[in-house]
């Protein structure tokens, strides 16, 4: 396994914004999506939910989807986000291994690439979040796009990458296909 730097697009943490950065890893582009189109995306959300939208919101940086200050955005976030660029999200059947997923669809490139969502135990333990990920083939090579990590992973080949999707499975992780729409 080895580190590549390349042309490949990285994004690097801050704060808890790892969705952002996933997403803008995904498309391989800066400010595909911004703070402010997550945070309109999460506010639309509440208004659309006639439970949330009826909470008393008495902590204005703690919204139902979203930190106001910090990020930390849910999947109700990320499934908008990806829909609004036409991109369909298909939850991975936990149950069944990462080799049943259809990394080549023929030549229609109708998988995307992956966003994962991890838990994280940070400072000894004592604090655990949740983290999104996003794996993404460019140029024929899959790559871990970890906004942690200081630059792009490269898997060696798919056998790899899947038993790192297997590895995210067997602990606990979501794996999120993210598909082009085909109509």
């Amino acid at each position: 396994m080895e580190e590549k730097k390349g042309e490949i697009y990285h994004e690097k943490q801050k704060l808890q914004f790892c969705l952002l950065h996933a997403l803008n890893n995904l498309y391989q582009e800066k400010n595909v999506f911004t703070k402010t189109d997550l945070n309109t995306i999460a506010n639309e959300l509440i208004h659309e939910d006639p439970v949330k939208k009826s909470q008393n919101n008495w902590i204005p940086i703690f919204k139902p989807h979203h930190n106001s200050l910090t990020g930390n955005y849910d999947i109700n976030v990320l499934i908008s986000a990806l829909e609004s660029k036409g991109k369909k999200v298909v939850w991975h059947d936990r149950r069944n291994p990462a080799s049943s997923i259809n990394f080549n669809d023929g030549n229609s490139n109708k998988l995307m690439g992956f966003v994962i969502n991890v838990t994280l135990k940070r400072f000894g333990g004592l604090w655990r979040s949740r983290h999104w990920v996003a794996v993404r083939k460019v140029d024929g090579v899959w790559y871990n796009l970890d906004s942690d990590f200081k630059c792009p992973y490269e898997f060696k080949d798919l056998d790899e990458l899947k038993e790192f999707l297997d590895y995210i499975i067997g602990g606990g992780g979501e794996v999120l296909l993210v598909m082009n729409e085909t109509d």
